[in-house]
């Protein structure tokens, strides 16, 4: 890692969203690729996400990680579309959200960042989404893929609960189901009824991929 991807890394982990969003500026008007500049972003929210768990980093400092990564994903994503040339078409419709009881967004929202860039018509629904609310808008939305997001253990049971539903209401057949956030591994897949997990945006991004290729 050079010099100056380490420093982006160490300011948006240690919270200097100055020096953080500056860093990445100066990386992107020196000609640096706008995509290792966000996953440079995604190793920080690594950081981040471990500190949280240890519980030396709460809720505020989750908000302004976020925050980061919003104004530098605002910065890199006109230079990634600017590169891929002609407007994409898009690969099909993917919705995503927070499942209920579950506060965080950081996550979701890189992995809605990253299957945009790739060229995915996607929904954000947000966080703490009721079971109710995914029903409605997978009627509405008619996604191919739904993403359901969770940081906190208690998660699973609402994405559990969440997948549950959607069988019933008779809306699983023609939509595949995918989970992602902190914790989320095989086990985790298997208890929800899941068709997949990410451990990443690229994961999900490459799911989707698998899922609605032509």
């Amino acid at each position: 890692m050079k010099e100056n991807e380490r420093k982006l890394v160490e300011a948006v982990s240690e919270m200097r969203e100055d020096e953080a969003v500056g860093l990445a500026r100066a990386m992107l008007d020196a000609g640096d690729n706008p995509l290792r500049v966000l996953e440079l972003c995604r190793e920080a929210m690594d950081v981040v996400g471990k500190r949280f768990e240890k519980g030396e980093y709460f809720l505020p400092e989750l908000v302004l990680a976020g925050e980061m990564l919003e104004n530098i994903g605002a910065m890199a994503k006109p230079l990634i579309q600017k590169g891929s040339g002609a407007e994409v078409k898009k690969l099909g419709r993917v919705l995503v959200g927070t499942v209920h009881g579950d506060l965080h967004d950081i996550g979701k929202n890189i992995v809605t960042f990253m299957l945009d860039i790739n060229g995915f018509e996607v929904k954000d629904i947000g966080i703490d989404v009721p079971v109710a609310t995914f029903v409605e808008e997978i009627r509405a939305f008619k996604p191919q893929v739904l993403g359901l997001s969770g940081f906190l253990t208690l998660a699973f049971d609402s994405m559990k609960e969440t997948v549950a539903e959607i069988e019933a209401q008779g809306l699983r057949k023609d939509m595949k189901i995918m989970i992602g956030g902190g914790q989320v591994d095989e086990a985790v897949r298997n208890y929800t009824g899941a068709d997949a997990y990410g451990g990443n945006a690229v994961a999900a991004v490459g799911l989707c991929r698998k899922w609605l290729a032509a």
